[in-house]
């Protein structure tokens, strides 16, 4: 066995993928390949596995990604169909462009960030992505705020409950919920107003009620389960392309994500999407204008 390989527990019945990303005495260091969780196992634990797609709890994961990124491109095309921009002066429907939320995500995992900024980039989302440690994500938000200005910010990775700890109220019991949490308290610094800047954090099993205290609109996990890798995305989205002078349906949000209610949790927040007038593009090709 070495670093890089796909393996599964055997004492959990091979119910999570990993990746094995280091190796420290006769411990490894796992990293999940469809959830946001870390985790460590005796390498005596640990079974190599050739085919992953035949996991049956890797088949089901990829099938619920599936049916969210669907989702995703409905409402984003039912959102691009709408036939134009009526204004309050002029109830002529008129073309538009739009103006959806801007993201920066930062992800602890690089094979994650690349997914998440495929799905940005499919679904037309202006985004900005840097993979990091966790533990330098405060230091990274300090840095790349001014520079970037969001509309909204992802702080994501891996996460996970330290074993034998039993206080869940504890940050100390998490292996990265401390470093999300300096994380939203300096996104937070630069933008105390939760509708201007909206903040998406944590991982598999972090800690929900702190990381919502440090400022987050949304987080994980109240229930302190595993967290689909595309779940903070999915909410990233969702928060891109409602109207400004809307209320992200939490409701729905929260239902539509992978991991449900006991994954991700948040507040009421404003949406940060808006269109404008004229769209060039359509205003010079129904005028017939010749640019020379």
């Amino acid at each position: 066995m070495k670093q890089g390989d796909l393996v599964v527990r055997k004492s959990y019945g091979g119910d999570v993928l990993f990746r094995v990303s280091a190796f420290a005495a006769d411990q490894a260091v796992l990293r999940g390949m469809d959830y946001r969780l870390l985790a460590d196992a005796p390498v005596a634990d640990l079974q190599t596995v050739r085919n992953p797609d035949e996991l049956g709890g890797t088949r089901q994961a990829r099938i619920h990604a599936n049916e969210s990124l669907r989702r995703m491109n409905e409402e984003r095309n039912r959102q691009t169909g709408r036939a134009g921009f009526t204004s309050a002066i002029d109830d002529r429907r008129q073309p538009f462009f739009e103006m959806p939320g801007k993201v920066l995500h930062l992800d602890g995992d690089a094979n994650y960030l690349k997914k998440s900024m495929q799905v940005y980039g499919q679904l037309r989302v202006p985004a900005e992505g840097m993979h990091c440690h966790e533990s330098q994500m405060s230091q990274v938000l300090h840095r790349m705020l001014p520079q970037f200005h969001p509309d909204i910010v992802v702080i994501t990775g891996h996460d996970g409950v330290l074993k034998q700890r039993e206080d869940l109220q504890q940050l100390s019991s998490y292996k990265n919920s401390l470093n999300f949490v300096q994380a939203v308290r300096v996104a937070r610094d630069y933008e105390r107003n939760r509708d201007s800047l909206v903040v998406v954090a944590g991982a598999c099993q972090s800690h929900f009620e702190a990381l919502l205290q440090a400022g987050a609109n949304f987080a994980s996990s109240p229930g302190r389960i595993m967290i689909h890798a595309l779940d903070p995305v999915y909410v990233a989205v969702r928060a891109s392309f409602t109207p400004f002078r809307d209320t992200i349906n939490i409701t729905d949000v929260i239902a539509h994500t992978i991991s449900g209610r006991q994954g991700v949790g948040g507040i009421e927040t404003m949406g940060r999407y808006r269109v404008g007038v004229p769209n060039m593009k359509a205003a010079i090709s129904e005028q017939n204008v010749n640019i020379v």
